[in-house]
């Protein structure tokens, strides 16, 4: 059987892309060819690339450039990272280019402003709206009165422990502070709000009431014309087990073997999806086309009585997206043919569970100059043992003189697939202990029968409650 060849650019910053990359791999009916813009010298990227080039900034200027010099082969491109997007990648391309690309326009890259977001909220569903207040350090003469209103604002919404302090600007999974778990005092939660809008950086900074409940990410793909629910995932954003420490880009994730989450209802996922095509009526009569893409990602709060977003981003998931590439049952690239045609109506999703884990550097989210050689053979050879139960993927590494190093961000992705998620969890970790290196590390509770126990016992306590 003969395949038609197609071109396509891959905009890779980690796991995620390269997880993207296996996917259009798996294609049963095309021959794709992946032209990759890499931020790295990514080794899976490198191997299975027909041209790979690195722009470690991931600046919009020199991805269109590359795609000006493979002009005649490249078919359409996929954006995966916040950043290009939000710069406005594709409106630079398809302007210079006509290579339609599988991501939003600038417009709607909404995750530029978590205060965009929340008036946005505002207009179309309020009632995902936690309480909330925008600073401007700029509207203030002297920061006594800044500290003032900002004390007045932390006493009504009843103290430091029931705030979170947020940039209005992009933190990639940090930089949010939580009452009651970053600081406790006061004069802490003065000092995190300043290092983000102190009066020499004139940032805005946004202070919302802090929501007791658990977590979930809704993802959907948008056409242009049509919104694709995908299933329910689970993310873990803090640093250590029983989630401690500083929010980092997401340790792990995992998917059950239907749509939702262990401690989610049917009714929790309905008013989910009730929301989200209130939000899309909305986006989709305003900017149609420039919506096309993985642009509907909400981390949902559930408060055993509704549901509040805590913030939208306009791309895919990481760590929540590597759930479920590698168990889309239809062909990944007609999947994308269709999305740029806008004909995308429905998706078809194994109804497996998986388990992603990530294994980064010891001092992770912190960042510092060790040189941390690592060695993926071993996990590779798993294949041999779990077949397509099992995916490495590459993410913040390098491959200098035929060897792989690790850099200071999350390190790879270990997939584990299975009936269940315990098996899948088994399978992810007995991957992760089988990368070799040094000053490396991983949560080990990961969609554990502890965790998510806890979660299910939680939101019955506040669907219980008075």
């Amino acid at each position: 059987m003969i395949m038609e060849k197609i071109g396509i650019l891959l905009v890779s910053y980690g796991a995620r892309e390269v997880a993207m990359a296996d996917a259009f791999l798996r294609s049963q009916q095309y021959q794709p060819e992946l032209y990759i813009v890499d931020k790295q010298n990514n080794p899976f990227n490198i191997e299975i690339a027909e041209k790979h080039a690195v722009i470690p900034d991931l600046n919009i200027k020199g991805i269109c450039d590359f795609v000006k010099n493979n002009i005649n082969k490249i078919s359409f491109g996929i954006v995966g990272s916040e950043k290009p997007i939000i710069e406005g990648v594709r409106d630079l391309v398809e302007k210079e280019t006509k290579v339609p690309l599988i991501c939003p326009t600038k417009e709607c890259a909404i995750e530029g402003s978590k205060v965009a977001q929340r008036k946005l909220f505002e207009k179309i569903v309020p009632e995902v709206n936690p309480r909330y207040k925008v600073f401007d350090p700029t509207s203030y003469k002297e920061n006594g009165g800044l500290q003032g209103d900002f004390k007045a604002w932390i006493d009504e919404l009843g103290g430091v422990e029931k705030s979170v302090i947020k940039p209005d600007r992009p933190g990639f999974g940090k930089g949010v502070g939580v009452g009651g778990e970053h600081f406790t005092t006061f004069e802490q939660a003065y000092e995190h709000f300043l290092s983000i809008c102190g009066k020499e950086k004139a940032e805005l900074v946004i202070v919302e009431e802090k929501i007791e409940g658990e977590e979930s990410s809704y993802q959907g793909i948008c056409d242009g014309k049509h919104l694709v629910n995908l299933p329910e995932t689970r993310d873990y954003k803090r640093a250590f087990d029983d989630d401690q420490g500083a929010n980092t880009g997401g340790m792990g994730s995992y998917k059950a073997t239907g749509d939702i989450l262990p401690f989610m209802t049917k009714k929790d996922r309905g008013s989910e999806l009730k929301i989200e095509r209130k939000i899309f009526r909305k986006l989709i009569k305003e900017f149609g086309d420039g919506l096309r893409g993985f642009s509907c990602y909400d981390a949902y709060i559930h408060t055993g009585n509704d549901q509040k977003i805590l913030e939208r981003n306009s791309r895919p998931g990481d760590p929540e997206i590597i759930n479920l590439l590698p168990i889309i049952e239809d062909d990944f690239v007609e999947v994308c043919l269709k999305i740029i045609d806008g004909s995308l109506s429905k998706i078809k999703i194994d109804k497996l569970a998986t388990v992603v884990t990530y294994i980064v550097p010891d001092v992770y989210p912190a960042k510092d100059s060790r040189i941390r050689k690592i060695d993926l053979k071993n996990a590779y050879e798993l294949q041999k043992k779990f077949k397509d139960k099992i995916r490495i993927y590459p993410a913040s590494v390098e491959l200098k003189n035929d060897e792989t190093f690790a850099l200071s961000s999350r390190t790879a992705a270990v997939v584990g697939i299975g009936d269940d998620i315990n098996s899948a969890r088994d399978i992810s970790l007995e991957g992760v202990r089988a990368i070799e290196g040094t000053n490396l590390r991983n949560r080990s509770d990961i969609a554990s029968d502890k965790h998510i126990a806890k979660s299910i016992r939680h939101i019955e306590e506040l669907r219980s409650a008075p």
